[in-house]
């Protein structure tokens, strides 16, 4: 079956294998490159680096997945995490993903509820 990905994702995957994948409970297998994870740790979310496993974790074990409001293929992964949430934003394709981003926060934002421990 083919996936569709975007033209940026669909660029990276192309010519780099994956950093890491993770199949979450909806079943959807969501991963990141190499480059792509340095970019958000370096550019984006500094404070991520070195936080790869709570990011698997997120994904494979979250406190609640919620549905953006403004993207219906986007879903924020949610972790609690003492004392902050950590968040990962995931596309979702063809049940295929890729990480949007990661990054802590105090607050859940507002989307529909699709999942919850």
């Amino acid at each position: 079956m083919p996936t569709f990905l975007s033209y940026k994702e669909d660029k990276m995957s192309s010519f780099e294998p994956p950093y890491f994948e993770i199949v979450t409970p909806l079943g959807i297998k969501v991963r990141t490159t190499l480059s792509h994870w340095t970019k958000i740790i370096t550019i984006k979310h500094p404070i991520m680096a070195g936080q790869e496993n709570i990011v698997k974790q997120t994904l494979q074990f979250p406190t609640e997945i919620r549905r953006s409001k403004t993207d219906l293929d986007v879903y924020l992964y949610y972790k609690y995490q003492l004392p902050y949430f950590v968040c990962v934003v995931a596309k979702h394709l063809n049940r295929d993903g890729f990480i949007i981003t990661a990054y802590r926060t105090n607050n859940i934002k507002r989307g529909d509820l699709i999942w919850t421990t």
